[in-house]
């Protein structure tokens, strides 16, 4: 496990270290307070994930309206 500032990681070291995280916990190998913070790091960068992917999702999105105020999502280049 990466002492690195999770807000520092790229999308794809935050995904990296969650899935060693996962593999970690299904072994069952750790005692229970490693597993425990180790639980409470890869929450922490499955939050980090969504975010980082919420934002790229809102780089390639833009809302509009229709002329009765409804709104709805269309790529940015449109």
């Amino acid at each position: 496990m990466s002492d690195k500032k999770i807000a520092d990681m790229s999308f794809e070291q935050a995904l990296e270290e969650l899935e060693t995280i996962v593999e970690k916990l299904e072994r069952g190998d750790a005692p229970l307070e490693e597993s425990i913070k180790i639980y409470q790091r890869g929450a922490q960068l499955k939050q980090h994930c969504e975010s980082k992917l919420k934002n790229a999702q809102l780089k390639v999105e833009k809302i509009v309206l229709d002329g009765q105020g409804n709104a709805r999502t269309e790529a940015l280049d449109s």
